[in-house]
């Protein structure tokens, strides 16, 4: 389904493209602590954890950041709404390493700074054991004035970039930066640009999107067409709703894509060995997907790419993984030649 030439050329392509992003950028935090250095609190009494190492990193949105970043995209352009606060400003300084124009990146008074803190410590094992996650967000809709700014901003990341990927992970509605507001912009943007890729990743709300290159699981594509039988039907429901290709990542079982001409198609896998982690695997399948429909890619080429690069972020285990090119190339070695 993909030969090696293709995938050579789509590679080559990857530092001449400039690729836009909207939607909820995280701050993961991670907080390292030496068990053999608790102490009790001399107010309380419980015993103190003590954290001897803070590590920040772009989550959510920025997942996707970091594996386009690692595949050699050019340009990164993504737009979102953070606070104007201290995670705020962590989340900028954890950008600086990648290839990313954070001009379009708002900071707001009126919000928090999405952020997951996940407190780590070794076991006797010398194993990391995640804690309890602490949640930092803003529950509330974004203000008017936010979201007129937000929808400026859209148009020209829109039609300053050669595709815009669209990630949608909040579940509650209209608490996140994708709210029905600007799904309104989203929508009216694709009916200006039909030949632009806008790319629609959506955890809670794909029945939403009657427009853009559709991306979900299993669960996700089925929740979107409540009375479809199966997979492939519901696929090409959406398929004839958006008149854009769908895509449907399958776990260990690869992907399904309904093409522009209806027909659905299973991409499988290739066998992967070892203990596998899924955290992050659908970001990074995403970000395969994007550069190769960029790159000029069929839709079950650019499934082909989207299952590659999934491969190899699964096999690294307690991260959100990313891939390289030449990984990328090296795993197709090892599965199709």
């Amino acid at each position: 389904m993909l030969q090696i030439e293709r995938l050579q050329f789509f590679l080559h392509l990857l530092p001449k493209l400039t690729v836009g992003l909207v939607g909820d950028l995280f701050l993961d935090r991670y907080l390292e602590i030496d068990a053999q250095l608790g102490e009790p609190s001399i107010e309380t009494g419980l015993e103190t954890q003590q954290v001897v190492r803070v590590r920040n990193q772009p989550g959510a949105l920025g997942t996707v950041l970091n594996n386009l970043a690692a595949l050699g995209v050019g340009n990164l352009v993504p737009l979102t709404v953070i606070g104007d606060d201290g995670h705020g400003y962590d989340l900028l300084q954890s950008l600086q390493s990648l290839p990313v124009d954070d001009s379009h990146v708002l900071r707001s008074p009126d919000r928090l700074t999405p952020t997951y803190t996940k407190p780590l410590r070794q076991d006797a094992a010398g194993s990391w054991q995640e804690l309890n996650r602490l949640d930092v967000r803003s529950r509330q809709p974004l203000t008017d004035r936010t979201c007129d700014q937000l929808c400026r901003h859209l148009q020209s990341v829109f039609t300053q970039t050669d595709g815009l990927i669209v990630l949608d992970q909040i579940d509650q509605r209209n608490t996140g930066v994708i709210d029905d507001r600007v799904r309104d912009c989203l929508r009216k943007m694709a009916q200006q640009h039909p030949q632009r890729l806008m790319y629609i990743d959506s955890r809670r709300w794909l029945s939403e999107f009657d427009f853009g290159t559709l991306k979900g699981n299993r669960a996700e594509v089925l929740a979107a067409v409540p009375d479809a039988p199966d997979v492939p039907t519901a696929m090409r429901q959406l398929n004839a709703r958006t008149g854009q290709p769908v895509f449907c990542t399958l776990g260990d079982r690869g992907m399904s894509t309904a093409c522009r001409d209806g027909r659905v198609v299973h991409v499988p896998s290739g066998p992967i060995d070892g203990p596998v982690d899924i955290v992050g695997a659908g970001d990074s399948a995403t970000s395969g997907i994007v550069f190769s429909l960029l790159a000029g890619a069929t839709e079950i080429e650019a499934a082909a790419v989207g299952n590659l690069v999934a491969s190899i972020t699964v096999q690294q285990l307690g991260t959100t993984g990313t891939a390289t090119p030449q990984q990328v190339l090296d795993r197709w070695y090892e599965t199709c030649s």
